[in-house]
């Protein structure tokens, strides 16, 4: 595990500086054909920061979105293609009126977008290998309990009875609905049953398999 670390480190700081790299000269680019239509300095420098900007915030929210079980919604795709157009037809317009050219040109921008997808796909596969957090038990004081303390412990025996009542049920539902081939349904189906993320249904998947909602069904273990 640790030798994949340190490969998933090396991979994303090189990535970044490809990213970093790219990105300058792709800007130089979207820089030179603004002067060139007329913008002044500052729209210059404004225009292209705008346009990777777009790109960074669309994979962002999809990042965000995947966490959660989701694709992300149609807008966050839509800026990120409009976005990644813009930045590539910017770098091939300012290009050698030629293949090579054109190519050249093309590159940083697609070098720029390609490595920034390859470092959200390292963060999203990092994510889904996170376990989830367990809840931190806490030993008992001699502090004098108030009515807000009764409150609150009331509240959180309710939401730790409720979620635990989910848990089974997402359990209960997964052996339920097994496949044709006898095998449970994926972490992101059961997930996706109770709008929970992908990485929530993968751990009812294996807690359940490890007993700890109910009785353990030992058909489920192939």
């Amino acid at each position: 595990m640790g030798a994949v670390r340190r490969i998933r480190r090396t991979t994303i700081t090189g990535v970044l500086l490809l990213a970093g790299i790219a990105a300058v000269v792709s800007f130089r680019h979207m820089h030179e054909l603004c002067l060139r239509h007329g913008e002044d300095q500052l729209a210059a420098v404004l225009i292209p920061l705008a346009v990777d900007g777009a790109i960074v915030v669309a994979s962002m929210s999809i990042l965000l979105a995947n966490r959660y079980g989701s694709r992300g919604g149609a807008l966050a795709w839509a800026m990120l293609m409009v976005g990644s157009l813009a930045s590539l037809g910017a770098n091939i317009a300012v290009a050698e009126p030629s293949l090579i050219g054109r190519i050249i040109a093309a590159w940083p921008s697609t070098a720029l977008i390609g490595s920034y997808e390859l470092l959200m796909s390292q963060i999203r596969r990092a994510s889904a290998e996170e376990p989830p957090v367990a809840p931190v038990a806490t030993g008992r004081t001699d502090e004098p309990v108030c009515e807000d303390d009764q409150s609150r412990s009331k509240s959180a025996a309710t939401h730790e009875r409720e979620t635990g009542d989910l848990r089974r049920t997402a359990w209960q539902w997964a052996v339920a609905n097994r496949l044709r081939d006898g095998a449970l349904p994926s972490g992101r189906i059961i997930a996706e049953q109770f709008a929970r993320s992908a990485r929530w249904g993968r751990w009812i998947k294996r807690i359940g398999l490890e007993g700890e909602l109910g009785e353990h069904d030992r058909s489920t273990a192939t």
